[in-house]
């Protein structure tokens, strides 16, 4: 090879390492599109965003580091040009664009639980799990916006003491809903009806969340049970869970009650999980208010079960549109890009 040869093919190959990274955000829009928006201009120093959208929201400009970039129709001839899609969409436009995107060689990053429990889509909490991203093969699923707080706090105990059962109660606030649960909230203050819980959710909760299946537990729950386990690496974990909407507008809380295969002492819990990735110890306890507008999952009210042997109840909370959405998204970007 002669010696400008050699320069020009030094140059393309330095240029394609350079080159920004092509990131698009499916439901732009949306309330965790919005998210996914925010989050990415937090923390992604450089890319080129692309914002799509359905055909109603086609034309609209979103701000994004100082410049106003127009939401497009989305269709199927654009992902060859997108190296990492973030879905913040419906199952079923999910289930449809995300094989796409996976042939035309983008890697899809899906907030939906279309594809969380297949076999072969990695379904990632990166405190947890990060490792399983190199079994993706184009698709990689977001948790369950309890799931990804649980586990950021079972985790932990399960590395130390292993895991032998776990009662989890969630209480989830409106935004966990969407904007339909943020405008029943507003609606319902003022008394009147709902148009998206089945009962008013001013004053009130609800424990219904997802449909009701035959076994009486409802999708939510199912969903939480399911995802827990899958992502702990932990198929036969025994675990029953029942969700809870409330009426407040950010952050879910979750009770959580675990028994532990080993014995313990309280104080060695408490600085396990205070030097653990991700994770705050909330003082007194945490409340909502605390985790709203942040990305950590807050532990407090730590206690033995004096009931059970080897049992512990802890208190978590975390922002649902963040940790229990855009900004794990946003993490396991982060990790496929090196950025972490």
């Amino acid at each position: 090879m002669g010696y400008m040869s050699f320069l020009d093919t030094f140059k393309e190959a330095m240029e394609s390492k350079m080159q920004k990274p092509k990131i698009a955000i499916f439901g732009a829009s949306g309330m965790v599109g919005g998210m996914f928006i925010k989050i990415l201009e937090e923390r992604v120093t450089d890319c080129e965003l692309q914002l799509f959208g359905s055909a109603r929201s086609a034309g609209k400009t979103i701000p994004y580091k100082g410049i106003d970039i127009t939401i497009k129709e989305t269709s199927e001839h654009i992902f060859d040009k997108i190296d990492y899609a973030l879905f913040a969409v419906n199952g079923e436009f999910s289930k449809k664009y995300a094989p796409i995107a996976a042939a035309a060689g983008c890697i899809v990053i899906d907030n939906s639980s279309a594809w969380r429990m297949t076999d072969n889509v990695p379904l990632i909490v990166p405190e947890v799990n990060a490792t399983d991203l190199a079994k993706h093969k184009n698709i990689i699923a977001n948790p369950n916006c309890c799931a990804a707080p649980a586990v950021v706090a079972l985790r932990p105990l399960q590395a130390v003491y292993g895991l032998s059962r776990v009662i989890i109660s969630t209480y989830q606030s409106v935004s966990g809903a969407g904007v339909g649960g943020m405008t029943d909230l507003r609606e319902t203050q003022q008394g009147n009806p709902p148009a998206h819980f089945p009962y008013p959710i001013a004053n009130n909760i609800i424990p219904h969340i997802d449909k009701f299946e035959d076994d009486g537990y409802t999708g939510e729950e199912k969903k939480l049970m399911a995802e827990i386990k899958k992502i702990l690496h932990q198929p036969h974990l025994p675990i029953t869970a029942t969700c809870v909407r409330v009426p407040i507008e950010y952050s879910h809380s979750l009770s959580i009650n675990v028994t532990l295969q080993n014995e313990f002492i309280l104080q060695d819990i408490q600085k396990l999980l205070a030097k653990s990735t991700g994770i705050v110890i909330g003082e007194p306890y945490p409340m909502p208010l605390h985790a709203a507008g942040t990305d950590n999952v807050y532990v407090g009210r730590l206690r033995r079960d004096e009931s059970c042997p080897n049992t512990l109840n802890m208190w978590v909370v975390a922002d649902n549109t963040r940790k229990g959405a855009a900004t794990n998204a946003i993490q396991i970007l982060e990790h496929l890009m090196g950025e972490i």
